[in-house]
């Protein structure tokens, strides 16, 4: 869930979104289409928006009558290794956004928790949140450089794709070391 802690924003951030151009009856809409810099530590230890990369938000803002519900589309390149093989990959992720933020002293105060519905503070909405948790849930936790990648040989450290056919590291235990130089000699 968003954590919707009561901090001061800036309404020059970014993603903080202004509803004064939005009237306050039911059914008003505005869109807002905008390129800005994708906040820092957005993705998981694999794979991530890079910090500052290009991050499109097309979004639409609805005033309802509890406050403003925003929807629409996030986009943005992404960056990170695989996990099987661990080769520098790159995508792009495109996640949607649906978020209500009631307004001030609405009934939404008596009939959810503090941090079940976002808040705004005055005439602002902070949709960092928000962002974070719809691109943070898109993303796989293993993400891979193809479907089939076969990964790396655990013994040697060496890409599948780059061993022959038949690579093999045989362990010999030492108990049984005298057994297979016997078989050796038989063949």
């Amino acid at each position: 869930m968003p954590n919707h802690s009561q901090t001061h924003l800036d309404p020059r951030s970014p993603l903080v979104l202004d509803t004064r151009e939005l009237p306050r009856r039911p059914g008003a809409m505005r869109t807002v289409r905008r390129v800005v810099p994708a906040p820092a530590d957005l993705g998981l230890e694999l794979i991530r928006v890079p910090d500052g990369a290009d991050l499109t938000l097309d979004l639409r803002m609805e005033s309802v009558s509890e406050g403003v519900l925003v929807s629409g589309t996030a986009s943005a390149p992404t960056a990170g290794e695989c996990g099987r093989c661990l080769r520098p990959i790159s995508d792009s992720v495109v996640v949607p956004i649906q978020e209500l933020y009631a307004y001030e002293h609405s009934t939404t105060d008596e009939t959810t928790d503090e941090d079940e519905v976002g808040r705004l503070q005055g005439d602002l909405v902070d949709l960092e949140p928000a962002l974070r948790d719809a691109v943070v849930l898109a993303l796989p936790v293993t993400p891979l450089c193809r479907d089939d990648c076969p990964g790396l040989c655990p013994e040697c450290g060496v890409h599948w794709d780059e061993l022959p056919a038949g690579h093999s590291h045989e362990q010999v235990d030492p108990r049984w070391a005298a057994l297979t130089q016997l078989h050796q000699k038989e063949e």
